[in-house]
């Protein structure tokens, strides 16, 4: 969606906002031995405080509040009792709701305990590759400016990309136009960004395959090489300058 007036202005303020909470109480919660379904009720206990719902439930029936991956899980992953968390693992907590009629998504790699120089270059090299794509995405550039940016920032700390694991638009629905690739694309030349559009920028990389297989629970990818994953979202609103953080 492209912000259009003050009433939209304010309620996608106040989605990403809502979004930025749960994070916060999220990642406070994660330590070793708490398990995943044990985020999501944290998740659920901000949600129901705010009168928020879940979007992939919403949207999708998705058997969860939120999306938690672990470790070799990129993204989609089911919240679960038996999974709990090891110490030097990586955890992705990945949320978005609606309140209000308004969407807003975002995600955050928190490492459980101490983890090691390769699980710090990992995180390190996707944070800055949102960053880098946050910081291109200027009213009357194309989206694939975004890309190339996230692509770029991604390799120069030795990551990769999965190409076909993108950003999107996002407002009145979960999932809107356009695509926001992670890597340049055809199609992203062609869509010029306006001032008021609003969309998530989320690279999800690797250190070592930009390959992904099905868990085979309908829902959860994973690195075709059973590497750790990381992934940072935010949502954004494009702007003639740097473009506004919803979800910071």
């Amino acid at each position: 969606m492209s912000i259009e007036d003050e009433n939209d202005a304010r309620g996608m303020k106040r989605a990403g906002a809502v979004v930025a909470e749960t994070l916060r109480a999220m990642r406070a919660a994660t330590a070793p031995g708490v398990s995943t379904a044990e985020l999501d009720d944290v998740a659920a206990r901000v949600f129901r405080k705010h009168g928020a719902r879940s979007a992939p439930r919403v949207t999708y029936d998705f058997p969860g509040e939120t999306c938690i991956s672990v470790d070799e899980e990129i993204v989609h992953g089911i919240p679960s009792r038996r999974t709990r968390l090891k110490r030097g693992s990586l955890v992705k907590l990945d949320v978005s709701l609606e309140v209000g009629g308004y969407f807003a998504d975002a995600a955050v790699t928190v490492p459980v305990g101490p983890t090691g120089k390769t699980a710090t270059k990992l995180m390190k090299a996707t944070r800055t590759a949102m960053q880098a794509g946050i910081a291109a995405a200027v009213a009357g550039r194309p989206v694939s400016a975004i890309g190339e940016a996230v692509s770029a920032e991604a390799a120069r700390h030795g990551a990769q990309v999965f190409p076909e694991l993108t950003g999107h638009g996002i407002g009145r629905k979960l999932h809107e136009e356009p695509t926001v690739s992670n890597i340049p694309t055809r199609e992203g030349d062609r869509f010029l960004l306006t001032p008021g559009l609003v969309l998530t920028v989320e690279p999800m990389t690797s250190l070592s395959t930009n390959r992904f297989v099905d868990k085979g629970d309908g829902w959860t990818y994973l690195t075709r090489d059973g590497s750790p994953s990381a992934h940072f979202e935010h949502t954004i609103v494009i702007t003639e300058d740097r473009p506004l953080i919803l979800t910071a």
